[in-house]
């Protein structure tokens, strides 16, 4: 899979796509269902099948003071696209000049001169252009007018008619219902950052921890969760584990981090990149009355977390 970063930026080889539009933050099931429905038309087209995207996405850059509430920022999401097949992916600045872009130079200029897309596909909510204007309506007319096609997807629901949607699942994530997020992510949720140095209070206490900054990631329920991470490099292993995220109350950092202890691994891996899927939320945050009941919970949090994974064999 290819990553451009500029409609102007595309080879010969990748014009003519079945482009997929939208910020798909969280890649989730609904997300999916709108990626097969354009995969289907690239497969019987013989195109390259797209996914255009924006970064930042397009509510961090109008309100960049609200908290952090990404699902997916963008290497955490280029991981879920290429599960799916994707073959490239453009991510493109939304920057003040971009906003200020009219939806007709959107299709016009982005699409069918940049791009030169052959097939547009988005869900129907699907807006772009200067304050929202364009539609999938709108996008249907400039797609007759500039010579591509355009499919509108319908939402897509679970069986019990749950809607699928990041919303849902950062409500999931924010209550610690790892379950419920992954039933509608179509996989457990990650989060991923390089490793950094911390204060070693794990190491010294006989359980060292890989500890990662949470960025712009949404801030799942402070507390220990059973985990399964991974070296974002070719060939890596997941490993299971245990983890705390949250601000550690008997030493309380300043900014939330989580802290990943993981079984039967004692590589040296600071500044790498680990992928850390949080399978299930275990209990939550607690202050200690001595470092001796500390270790004690942390042992009876490794059975607790060992229990978890092997009730949840995916992935």
């Amino acid at each position: 899979m290819r990553l451009y970063r500029h409609e102007s930026d595309l080879p010969a080889d990748a014009h003519g796509a079945v482009v997929t539009l939208g910020n798909f933050d969280g890649v989730h099931l609904g997300h999916q269902a709108v990626i097969a429905e354009a995969a289907k038309i690239a497969r019987a087209t013989g195109k390259p099948l797209a996914v255009l995207t924006f970064e930042p996405h397009t509510k961090a850059f109008f309100r960049p003071d609200a908290p952090p509430f990404r699902l997916t920022p963008l290497r955490t999401k280029l991981h879920a696209l290429e599960t799916l097949g994707v073959d490239q992916v453009i991510a493109l600045a939304f920057d003040k000049p971009f906003s200020q872009l009219s939806a007709e130079d959107f299709a016009g200029k982005v699409l069918a001169q940049g791009m030169k897309i052959s097939h547009a596909v988005a869900g129907g909510d699907f807006r772009y252009g200067h304050k929202h204007a364009g539609t999938m309506d709108s996008l249907m007319q400039a797609g007759a007018a500039h010579g591509f096609g355009v499919t509108r997807v319908d939402p897509v629901s679970a069986g019990d008619g749950t809607v699928y949607s990041a919303t849902a699942i950062r409500q999931f994530i924010a209550g610690g219902d790892m379950r419920g997020a992954a039933s509608l992510l179509g996989r457990p949720w990650e989060i991923d950052g390089h490793v950094i140095g911390g204060d070693r209070r794990g190491r010294e206490l006989g359980f060292p921890t890989a500890n990662l900054k949470l960025g712009e990631y949404l801030r799942p329920a402070f507390g220990i969760y059973a985990v399964r991470a991974r070296l974002d490099r070719p060939g890596a292993a997941w490993v299971d584990g245990v983890a705390n995220l949250g601000i550690r109350p008997m030493w309380r950092t300043e900014e939330p981090m989580l802290e990943t202890h993981l079984f039967d691994f004692s590589d040296d891996i600071y500044g790498q990149v680990l992928r850390v899927r949080l399978i299930e939320h275990l209990r939550p945050e607690a202050k200690f009355d001595s470092i001796e009941a500390l270790v004690a919970q942390v042992d009876r949090d490794k059975i607790a977390a060992r229990e978890a994974l092997l009730a949840s064999p995916e992935i």
